[in-house]
């Protein structure tokens, strides 16, 4: 039983492992096969006609980071 535990354990050990050394060469964050809620062309997930304040500070911050970009 101990065996199949260790056997279990190394094998999802070795996965995350291959999964960080993945990210770590490509620098590519991971994705859903489907491409996600972007390729329906939405770009927020509820129906609400404006943003509530969390996501308009999140999106000032990002503009905010845009702007002080140095290329």
């Amino acid at each position: 039983m101990l065996t199949v535990f260790l056997a279990t354990f190394a094998v999802f050990v070795l996965v995350v492992f291959g999964m960080s050394l993945g990210y770590l060469v490509k620098r590519k964050s991971i994705q859903g096969s489907c491409g996600g809620i972007s390729s329906l062309g939405l770009e927020k997930v509820c129906d609400c006609p404006e943003p509530c304040d969390a996501r308009k500070k999140r999106l000032a911050r990002e503009a905010q980071r845009q702007q002080n970009r140095i290329l």
